[in-house]
């Protein structure tokens, strides 16, 4: 692996804590000194860009973001890639809703290229349906949502668009995620760590797992990187330079 430059970092269930989208703050802290010391900091989120863009720019990491599951990359307020289609994921939408009792869409920051969905029906059956009725898109689990996307957008994808941008390589990241959606980041990125809440199909396909669940499990990966990776503790270092300001 090549020397490390950038964190590519999930929201909900990395950096959130209590299932409630409440920010760990310790995380976020540790985050912004990285970004101090010169890494890149992105995050990839199910979430919506802007919310990902938002949370980079109050908290002083790199405001390149990627949301809806690598579908759109914001690097600014009103510039969005779009690299997926909405109308192509309606449409799953529209046949799942008629072949499958209570489908329904949840109430999230609006979506440029995904359908969002409440978790309240057998994925596995909801897959199915698209398959049959021919349709290049896929539902997956972020623990918070179902999330429709083309079969041709993932969260790599997206990271490979904002590493362009960034002139990082994919060798030189390392991804930190905790559901199935961070898998393709896992296989993309130069090393991973999941966290212990993480199901046994991801942690199996991680460089790297921690003990630490949500918000502290961030912590925990971003040290064992450190230490593994940089040859050095970050941990003692991040007050005293946080405390600075930007």
């Amino acid at each position: 692996m090549k020397p490390i430059r950038a964190f590519a970092v999930d929201i909900d269930g990395t950096l959130t804590e209590n299932g409630c989208g409440m920010i760990h703050l310790a995380a976020f802290t540790s985050l912004r000194f990285l970004e101090y010391l010169g890494f890149k900091v992105v995050y990839v989120t199910g979430r919506s860009s802007i919310e990902a863009y938002l949370l980079a720019l109050f908290g002083g990491t790199t405001k390149v973001a990627i949301g809806e599951n690598g579908g759109v990359v914001t690097t600014g307020p009103h510039d969005h890639i779009l690299l997926g289609n909405k109308q192509n994921c309606m449409l799953g939408y529209e046949i799942l809703r008629e072949r499958i009792e209570g489908v329904q869409i949840k109430p999230v920051f609006n979506r440029l290229t995904e359908v969002v969905l409440y978790r309240n029906f057998d994925i596995k059956e909801g897959n199915k349906i698209l398959k049959e009725n021919s349709l290049d898109l896929l539902l997956t689990d972020s623990k918070y949502a179902y999330h429709i996307n083309e079969r041709r957008v993932d969260k790599a994808v997206g990271l490979r668009r904002a590493l362009g941008i960034l002139k990082v390589d994919a060798d030189e990241t390392v991804a930190i995620g905790d559901s199935e959606t961070d898998l393709p980041l896992f296989d993309f990125c130069g090393s991973s760590v999941a966290l212990s809440h993480a199901e046994d199909t991801v942690k199996a396909k991680a460089t790297h797992v921690v003990t630490g669940a949500a918000g502290q499990g961030l912590l925990d990966a971003i040290e064992l990187v450190s230490i593994k990776y940089l040859g050095r503790t970050l941990q003692d270092d991040i007050s005293p330079i946080v405390n600075r300001g930007p």
